[in-house]
């Protein structure tokens, strides 16, 4: 049920991977929400029927301008974009385009309408390489990639925007984000992405023929990068407590890590969905990456003692099994499609 006395959110990116696990959590904690979504990378299926899911760009300030006024917008959280590292070195001037300049136009429209919270799905990415592990959030933003400086130019933007207008906001800085809802409802759709543990349930169910291990060399227990694994569930929860702490005070603002603290290497994820499968799945060596780090793993001190946030799927098993049932699951909707 939704409770009329909080503000309506509006989820930018709603039908993608976190976006739509940010609209159960919301919806399951009783607030009113709805969705816009361009559906270039995202699905209709992932957004609930009784959500109103608006077909278009956030960079329709028309647009925006008619939704904030028909769903009475109080927040925003801002999951879309690009997000792919790679994609973002090989064409700059998208990301630039989509993660930038279109965040700077919902932010001006949030202005004009006199929405008073954002939420910004921000990334680990800002750090780039960083000097220490685990990574605190007054660690130096030095991204070494378009992506990466995409998404701090826009946590600038926010700083700015608040310092000048009636705006708090959050930015959460996502590390790994892996798994699936736990009752299935969403998961990670999108065909051919590149997260390793999406393709290790892949690969395990037969839609992959191997996982390529990109470097042996690093300066970790086993040679591979660590990584600090997040369930989306538990990442959504952060929101929703995030969204919570912006409405209490509306003269602060935040910026916080959200991951676990712990990370695990390529070849440790590897061997948990083996363990979980009861399946070998066929591995790779492949060379190293440019400008991936030896090990990125998170400090959440911030966010444990900010918000009353205990995540409930901190377990690599667990969020395997999840992303499985998913991968599954969304076997049989795309057949029945």
């Amino acid at each position: 049920m939704s409770d009329n006395s909080k503000p309506s959110v509006l989820v930018t990116g709603g039908a993608g991977y976190i976006g739509s696990h940010a609209v159960l959590a919301l919806k399951d904690a009783g607030w009113n929400v709805a969705v816009i979504d361009n559906l270039s990378t995202g699905f209709r299926f992932a957004v609930p029927d009784d959500v109103p899911l608006f077909e278009g760009d956030i960079q329709d300030a028309g647009l925006l301008a008619r939704i904030f006024a028909e769903q009475k917008t109080g927040a925003i959280m801002h999951f879309a974009g690009s997000i792919i590292v790679p994609e973002s070195v090989e064409h700059p001037l998208k990301y630039y385009h989509n993660n930038t300049v279109k965040s700077r136009g919902l932010i001006d429209a949030a202005v004009k309408a006199g929405v008073p919270h954002f939420l910004f799905s921000s990334t680990a990415a800002t750090y780039g390489l960083p000097e220490v592990s685990p990574v605190p959030e007054e660690a130096a933003g030095k991204p070494i990639n378009p992506y990466g400086w995409s998404k701090l130019m826009t946590e600038q933007m926010l700083a700015d925007a608040s310092a000048a207008h009636a705006l708090n906001y959050c930015a959460l800085r996502y590390f790994n984000v892996a798994g699936a809802d736990p009752h299935a409802r969403s998961g990670q759709s999108t065909a051919g992405a590149t997260h390793l543990i999406k393709v290790a349930v892949e690969a395990a169910l037969g839609k992959r023929s191997h996982v390529s291990v990109f470097g042996t060399d690093y300066d970790t227990s086993d040679g591979t990068g660590v990584r600090d694994y997040i369930h989306v569930s538990d990442l959504a929860a952060a929101h929703v407590l995030a969204l919570e702490a912006l409405v209490e005070q509306p003269d602060r603002s935040l910026t916080m890590n959200c991951g676990y603290g712990r990370g695990f290497s390529v070849l440790e994820v590897l061997d948990a969905v083996d363990r979980v499968t009861n399946l070998t799945i066929e591995r790779r060596i492949e060379g190293r990456r440019a400008g991936d780090p030896d090990s990125l793993v998170s400090d959440p001190s911030r966010i444990r003692e900010t918000l009353s946030w205990e995540p409930k799927f901190a377990d690599l098993d667990t969020i395997i099994e999840h992303a499985l049932a998913w991968e599954r699951k969304l076997t049989e909707i795309r057949e029945v499609d």
